[in-house]
């Protein structure tokens, strides 16, 4: 599958139109969104933020497809996710969105090389004598060439979020999406974390991220709140990309 290629316009990369998405519960049913509209550019860093149970990693399961609205659309990088197939949605997520969860996700039984090369094989993307290179490279680039060989269990909270980080970006997507990626670190290993976030975002990728956390929400772009399911505030940041923020 060829890879979408990144949007250099305006218009928006993620848009999520009247998104409603509805779980029954014994309790009845019970709205986890309701009636969300959302647009992200290309390029931006954009903190999605709220309490336990707001909606916010409901939210993020629209952008990637993990999850499908209960009405509403869901428009990504010009493509209808809310229309797909489960295997289309995959097929489509492997090359569109690189996920980035609170607990790594990394598979146990594969070293942490063959982890990065796994989106690469499942999707078919790069020449096959190009995986490695290129998967040995984005280890490099999250400082883990020395771990390459490695099982997931052999390395620390932080070098498999890292590990994670690097998986997200095997296939060059577009968009790198992240559940609480710092909420199971310490707090110097998730500012080292999310410094791997704000570079990527300052070369070009676009970048949305759950956090519970407000001190790091304070330092990307734009942050947006959100409560009892609906988006109930938004707040553009004037602090510089990679600026220090005050204890």
């Amino acid at each position: 599958m060829v890879a979408p290629p990144r949007a250099t316009s305006n218009d928006p990369l993620i848009a999520l139109r009247k998104v409603v998405k509805a779980f029954e519960t014994p309790a009845g049913m019970f709205h986890a969104l309701r009636g969300v509209d959302l647009t992200v550019t290309a390029g931006e860093f954009v903190a999605v933020i709220g309490k336990s149970g707001s909606g916010k990693s409901t939210l993020l399961n629209m952008v990637t497809g993990i999850d499908k609205p209960t009405s509403g659309e869901v428009i990504i990088h010009g493509t209808p996710v809310h229309t797909l197939t489960e295997n289309q949605t995959a097929r489509w997520r492997g090359v569109t969105v690189g996920v980035v969860f609170q607990f790594f996700q990394l598979m146990p039984t594969l070293t942490v090389l063959d982890n990065i090369l796994l989106p690469m094989d499942f999707c078919n993307r790069f020449a096959p004598r190009e995986r490695r290179g290129r998967a040995m490279h984005l280890l490099g680039l999250v400082q883990l060439e020395d771990q390459a060989h490695k099982l997931p269990t052999e390395l620390s909270g932080g070098q498999q979020q890292r590990a994670a980080i690097a998986r997200a970006l095997a296939n060059d997507p577009p968009i790198l999406a992240a559940d609480e990626p710092t909420g199971n670190l310490d707090s110097k290993t998730a500012d080292h974390v999310f410094d791997l976030f704000e570079n990527l975002a300052r070369q070009g990728n676009t970048v949305l991220m759950v956090t519970h956390d407000k001190d790091l929400a304070g330092r990307v772009g734009r942050a947006v709140m959100v409560a009892d399911g609906l988006i109930v505030d938004e707040k553009v940041n004037t602090l510089p990309r990679g600026a220090a923020v005050a204890p």
